[in-house]
């Protein structure tokens, strides 16, 4: 693999980091009231996938810019949708909104239409019990068969 296809798998996974950033704020802002500690979260995610306080500013000042993107892999598809769950539940206040929301990104990120109520609802039962992506990834793996 020379450098630019380096460069390109760089600048992809930032995208996509952003395009994911622009989802959590979707999230948090769905219904109405985005508070501290969902912005916290968005701040702690934001870390995790390399995106800096400054990008994220203007990731929320003008959503429109970012591109949605599906991620190609499976497992990033999960911690995806997981940290969305996350952010609906994050503030102990779940809006139907927000439920239909994650519904949707669900679908969207490929995973079937009829299981979505129950992974989104085994999703958030982990995240309750304090469990993470890996974990709760290794749980609801089998309802999905």
């Amino acid at each position: 693999m020379n450098f630019s296809e380096i460069l390109n798998l760089f600048r992809q996974g930032k995208t996509g980091a952003k395009s994911h950033m622009k989802n959590l704020i979707e999230m948090a802002a769905v219904d109405g009231n985005f508070d501290d500690v969902e912005y916290d979260l968005l701040r702690l995610i934001a870390k995790r996938n390399g995106i800096s306080d400054s990008q994220l500013k203007a990731i929320k000042a003008n959503p429109g810019a970012i591109k949605f993107e599906i991620p190609e892999d499976p497992k990033e598809r999960f911690y995806q949708l997981y940290d969305l769950v996350h952010m609906m539940t994050v503030d102990n206040e779940i809006h139907p909104e927000e439920t239909k929301l994650s519904n949707l990104f669900a679908i969207k990120f490929g995973y079937p239409k009829e299981k979505a109520d129950s992974l989104i609802e085994a999703i958030q039962g982990n995240i309750e019990n304090g469990q993470d992506h890996a974990e709760t990834m290794i749980r609801v793996a089998l309802m999905l068969k």
